[in-house]
């Protein structure tokens, strides 16, 4: 049997358990366990290589994006058990809350890995229908006027770029049907590949600008973007590290498979500058905005917004270097932003306010919580020796060389970011303490361990991955 029956069937299984286990404790470990298990079967992967039926897809650009899914998947749980014990023992949430919070954890798990392994691309779009719904669910679990107001912007929002995305996938299926013949085929990735070439170009490009549009709002590109602050400030800070972290992937991941579909027609527009356009507009306006936030996870939402905005101007570009720049600079945000989120999440309870101006002093009041987030930030900062310096340096002088005026936006959005981080992270981690100073209690492994592989990663990166990212920038052209 394939794993990814086993990655698929895991958190789904365990999102039914999980509804009915009651216990704090137990639920949180179950949680960790069910998590593990699904990594574990995301690694093997790598040794059976890709495969495909009907259902299920697996090829080079996939696999690295399910394990790397599935990995933060496990760290995440790993952080939220310490964070969801001290919302229960700050009287936040109740037992009834905990069994719906973990539920929904793999149930939002089970939709990025069904979206990322499918075949299909009404079960993709499926897929990422029931991550915007279990994520709408979490973000509002607090059950505040704050949350819920921002569940709501979120689900309206995000509903109409994903009924966008609908009636896109509904043209991709009208384009290919009177080559493919109606079924199941004409809706499914491998035999698409196989076929687009024959397919009627001004049908493929009507539905790849409605595609290109529903999913960006996913992606939070600009001017599709509101969401995405709100749901980070409001809801738990777990979710905000894996709405950042993997599901911003899961969305772009789902345009890239049909700009390659239109890379694979001769007759059809290049998608390149579209995705240029919403890609610079979504840095510049990021980078503007991170000066204005004054809540420390809305602050960092923009700073998603913006690296969004550089991987999809990446994947614009296109050509070897800038895909494969691209690549890198998912994962290493994947891993830096999650990992900032946990320190965050830390710092919130410590300090009892997300406020930014009454954070101060943290490498003083909790100085290994502290330089792990002033770490955190120089890298997403791009800062070198780390990989995001790795990606947007390789993605600038590939731009340099191929379209000098485009570097000129680029570099100054990166600059802008840059100059709001580093404003922001002196007052956070130095001078005075100030405002409440409770212990941190949780482990800051997850923090460390994410840290450590991007250190890696800017220094080091092993022949096999790098051979890996060459394969699948060739493959989206």
């Amino acid at each position: 049997m394939s794993p990814i029956y086993v990655i698929v069937a895991t958190p789904l299984l365990s999102a039914a358990i999980l509804a009915l286990v009651p216990g704090y404790r137990l639920a949180a470990r179950l949680n960790i366990a069910f998590s593990a298990v699904t990594l574990l079967a995301a690694l093997v992967l790598f040794r059976t290589g890709p495969a495909g039926n009907a259902l299920f897809v697996v090829d080079a650009f996939n696999i690295y994006l399910i394990a790397l899914t599935a990995f933060v998947g496990l760290t995440t749980s790993i952080f939220s058990a310490s964070y969801i014990g001290h919302e229960v023992a700050a009287g936040k949430l109740t037992p009834r809350d905990l069994r719906f919070y973990h539920a929904m954890y793999q149930a939002f798990m089970f939709t990025m890995l069904l979206a990322l392994s499918a075949n299909n691309l009404g079960v993709m779009w499926v897929a990422v229908e029931g991550a915007t719904l279990t994520t709408v669910l979490m973000v509002s679990l607090y059950r505040t006027a704050a949350s819920i107001e921002a569940a709501w912007k979120y689900f309206i929002l995000c509903g109409v770029g994903i009924a966008l995305a609908l009636f896109g996938t509904i043209l991709m299926y009208l384009a290919a049907q009177p080559v493919m013949g109606p079924g199941m085929a004409a809706m499914t990735w491998t035999e698409l590949m196989k076929h687009v070439a024959r397919v009627n170009a001004d049908i493929l490009n009507l539905a790849f600008v409605f595609l290109l549009i529903g999913y960006g709002t996913k992606v939070g590109l600009a001017p599709l973007h509101a969401w995405l602050p709100d749901a980070h400030a409001e809801g738990p800070t777990p979710i905000s590290a894996v709405l950042s972290g993997l599901l911003l992937n899961v969305a772009l991941y789902a345009v890239l498979r049909f700009k390659m579909l239109l890379a694979a027609n001769g007759e059809a527009i290049a998608p390149g500058p579209l995705m240029i356009a919403m890609g610079l507009a979504s840095l510049l306006l990021a980078g503007l905005m991170l000066y204005r936030r004054r809540d420390i996870k809305r602050f960092f939402a923009y700073s998603s917004i913006e690296h969004m905005g550089i991987i999809t101007f990446a994947f614009g570009m296109g050509g070897p270097l800038a895909n494969f720049a691209g690549l890198l600079h998912m994962a290493m945000h994947s891993l830096t932003k999650s990992a900032i989120f946990y320190a965050v999440g830390h710092v919130a309870q410590a300090k009892g306010t997300q406020r930014l101006e009454k954070i101060t002093g943290l490498t003083v009041s909790h100085p290994v919580l502290g330089w792990g987030l002033l770490v955190g930030v120089v890298a997403i900062a791009g800062l070198p020796p780390f990989g995001i310096f790795m990606s947007e340096f390789l993605l600038i002088t590939s731009t340099f060389a191929r379209e000098p005026l485009l570097a000129i936006p680029l570099t100054l959005g990166i600059l802008l970011a840059f100059g709001a981080l580093v404003l922001r992270v002196q007052q956070l981690c130095f001078g005075e303490p100030g405002g409440e100073s409770a212990p941190v209690r949780g482990s800051l492994v997850p923090l460390y361990a994410h840290l450590g592989l991007v250190l890696v990663a800017g220094v080091w990166l092993p022949g096999p991955l790098v051979a890996w990212f060459q394969t699948v920038a060739a493959l989206l052209g």
